[in-house]
């Protein structure tokens, strides 16, 4: 469809009456998740509640989607361009969800609600909206798995939206690719105190790899980070330490430059192992790519939410604003053109993600407020791409060129 035969303002005003009406539906819904919080792919709660709730909508939906026993996949339309919305709700050990998880949710359920009900309005319209349950965001990759299963294949765009206590909103933003591993140190356990040279210590490898490391930052670029945990460092102060295991977090501004810095952390553990005694072995957990938004989507988000929430600022930039978060949205980034506007939500005493006061912060009537307004620009990004030929392909256009440009 040509922009001059498209009713924007029409189409949007379809969008935002339809998530309105929908608000206490919505309200519930971040509300169970927000309450009831569970890690990644033990989602299960989350996932049948959503699961109910487009069922009660009238949805056709495949629960337990692509091989993953908390994702699901709902589609509906009429063939045309596919337009994706992300849905996050895992949540972080001991402090619920402390990342929002349950507002992502929340937001990129009314973006697809939002932009079926355009769908609906007029049977003759082609386009698919596609909702994704994507389990497992914090460190556990879901959508790395989703990409390999392949729930991506002929997606034109994917977009959700991420609440953070920045003080700003950033529409078009970029973050750092990340690399965990796991390394475990073996040694050899022997009695502490009368025969402490008949030992290898592995919590000494442990130790000594840490402080490598901790010592490497001072070479590092200012915005690379080197974060690290120890997960197994012995039982009992009399044995001397036959195996510990430390959990690794390495980022970069690109995938490429957080596996280069990634090789010069390891030999930190090789030098320790070395140092020890002790052999070394890695596991690669997962890999979050860096984020690649598509600056079309961003402008469009942008022009969308003037007219949605004229008080708010989404101003676009030359350049992405680079942020030092990571996300497996980064990986979706990279296949397939996509959005992740961040957006400020109200804390107190300046709580920031990841931490217990952020989780109150992301159950709070304003987060919903603002969640919902985010939701209406993301399904009148997504009205865009389906019917609009020409916004399409300069999304398609630009999304090659950054490919061919980044590769």
């Amino acid at each position: 469809m040509a922009q001059s035969s498209l009713d924007v303002m029409g189409f949007q005003h379809i969008i935002n009456k339809s998530i309105d009406e929908l608000d206490s539906v919505l309200r519930d819904i971040n509300k169970k998740i927000h309450e009831d919080p569970e890690l990644g792919y033990s989602e299960f709660k989350a996932h049948d509640n959503i699961v109910s709730l487009l069922r009660e909508q009238g949805f056709a939906i495949t629960p337990h989607a692509h091989g993953l026993e908390t994702s699901f996949a709902c589609s509906y339309g009429n063939g045309g361009r596919i337009v994706a919305f992300n849905v996050e709700y895992d949540a972080l050990p001991g402090i619920g969800h402390a990342c929002g998880h349950n507002l992502i949710a929340t937001g990129s359920i009314a973006a697809f609600l939002g932009l079926v009900a355009v769908l609906k309005s007029n049977p003759s319209l082609e386009g698919t909206a596609l909702l994704l349950g994507t389990p497992a965001e914090e460190g556990g990759g879901g959508k790395l798995k989703l990409i390999a299963a392949g729930a991506y294949e002929n997606v034109s765009a994917c977009l959700m939206t991420h609440p953070f206590s920045a003080p700003g909103n950033v529409a078009y933003g970029s973050c750092m690719a990340s690399s965990k591993f796991r390394a475990t140190f073996t040694g050899k356990a022997a009695h502490a105190a009368v025969a402490p040279h008949e030992g290898i210590n592995a919590l000494d490898a442990a130790v000594l790899a840490y402080n490598g490391t901790s010592m490497l930052r001072q070479q590092i670029k200012p915005d690379q980070r080197i974060q690290g945990v120890l997960l197994e460092g012995g039982e009992r102060a009399n044995i001397i330490t036959p195996k510990s295991v430390l959990d690794y977090n390495v980022r970069g501004s690109t995938l490429g430059e957080t596996k280069d810095l990634q090789k010069r952390v390891v030999k930190c553990f090789e030098g320790a192992a070395i140092a020890t005694g002790c052999s070394v072995e890695f596991l690669e957990t997962n890999t979050y790519a860096d984020l690649r938004p598509s600056r079309a989507l961003c402008v469009a988000f942008s022009e969308v939410m003037k007219g949605v929430a004229p008080d708010h600022n989404w101003t676009v930039g030359e350049t992405p604003e680079p942020g030092a978060y990571s996300t497996d949205q980064g990986n979706v980034s990279h296949i397939c053109p996509s959005f992740h506007g961040v957006y400020a939500i109200p804390v107190k005493d300046n709580a920031v993600n990841h931490t217990p006061g952020f989780t109150k912060a992301a159950g709070t009537d304003d987060a919903h407020k603002l969640t919902i307004l985010t939701s209406k620009g993301m399904a009148g990004v997504g009205m865009r791409v389906l019917f609009d030929d020409a916004f399409a392909k300069n999304v398609k256009d630009q999304f090659e060129e950054t490919q061919k440009a980044e590769d």
